[in-house]
């Protein structure tokens, strides 16, 4: 190339990527406290730049039926502090196959639409990278999960909400456990992950922590107990992260009333953890990424993650995501043991 073409090529502005006319939104997988916000801010932001929003209801199942609805910005009026998400959810099994997805794409293309939102947890993670790769649609990823187990991003929507709503209950409940003399267990969610009942065991001066990314030790934790009793305290909580590979509280307690002659309380917070109305964390976390997807579909990035990372909203591209779900941070469990001294 001569000197000539060089300068020419220089002075030449890259080609600018068009404005979407129109972008949809979905929520899929479990519900998480904040979900309604981020769809109300993407709802927002889009109107905002003259974007048109489609809703999809029901999750990926409604993306290949093509159940839309459109969300003009009074639709979203009174959603900020709404727990689970007015689009609702669901699984489905029509869009794990290639068809399903293709079918998904058809729906979008054929209301001239070609980038998609989507707001959900670990396994939504999953869908939304196969649709990034098997077709046009250009997809930003929101996490939203009380697991906080969503790769590639530090925080995502709801673990803030779910943590604080079962640090209210071990509030409560230490002051019977304290009047009685007993050890209560108390059973999170989180069946593949413990970053909830991790969370929740430090700001709430739990004795002991089982979470699933540790093999339990039935004789360490009675141990534990044993010498918590010894040192005067008067009642001992433990937090226990549900599923197969903890055994669950109930098991747990059980095993502990047998070798201690003991009565220990079992309390399982269950699905009270996803419903309710979001912190502020969680709302503006939501609120936050709901507008970096908007900006980035606007600036014409790749499909891409949208997290926080240092306190930052940053952009992730799909193909860099680590496939596996984040790992928990065991040296914490230590910390753990070091503050119920």
């Amino acid at each position: 190339m001569d000197e000539e073409a060089k300068q020419t090529a220089a002075e030449t502005p890259p080609p600018r990527i068009a404005r979407p006319r129109r972008i949809a939104v979905l929520t899929a997988g479990g519900d998480a406290p904040g979900m309604n916000a981020a769809i109300r801010s993407v709802v927002r932001v889009a109107g905002a730049a003259n974007i048109e929003v489609l809703g999809v209801q029901r999750g990926f199942e409604g993306l290949v039926f093509g159940n839309f609805i459109p969300l003009p910005s009074r639709a979203v009026a009174n959603m900020v502090q709404r727990g689970g998400t007015i689009l609702e959810t669901s699984r489905s099994d029509r869009f794990r196959t290639p068809d399903g997805r293709a079918r998904a794409a058809e729906n979008l293309h054929y209301r001239d639409t070609h980038s998609l939102v989507i707001i959900g947890g670990d396994g939504t993670l999953q869908g939304a990278r196969a649709l990034a790769e098997e077709t046009d649609i250009q997809v930003m990823f929101i996490p939203a999960s009380i697991d906080n187990d969503v790769p590639g991003s530090e925080f995502s929507i709801g673990f803030d909400t779910a943590v604080n709503t079962a640090l209210e209950a071990i509030d409560r409940i230490r002051d019977t456990a304290f009047a009685y003399e007993r050890p209560f267990f108390i059973e999170v969610m989180g069946r593949d992950s413990g970053f909830i009942a991790l969370a929740v065991a430090i700001a709430g001066g739990a004795e002991a922590v089982i979470v699933p990314e540790m093999e339990v030790d039935v004789n360490d934790l009675i141990r534990r107990i044993e010498e918590s009793q010894a040192r005067g305290k008067r009642s001992q909580i433990v937090v226990v992260s549900e599923g197969p590979r903890t055994g669950g509280a109930l098991a747990l307690a059980n095993a502990v009333n047998a070798r201690l002659g003991v009565q220990a309380r079992v309390v399982v917070l269950g699905h009270i953890q996803r419903g309710g109305s979001p912190t502020a964390r969680d709302r503006l976390l939501a609120s936050r990424m709901g507008a970096g997807a908007v900006k980035a579909i606007v600036d014409g990035h790749a499909s891409s993650l949208v997290a926080e990372l240092r306190g930052e909203i940053s952009f992730v591209p799909l193909p860099e995501v680590p496939a596996k779900s984040r790992q928990l941070d065991t040296d914490l469990l230590d910390l753990v043991a070091m503050l119920s001294l």
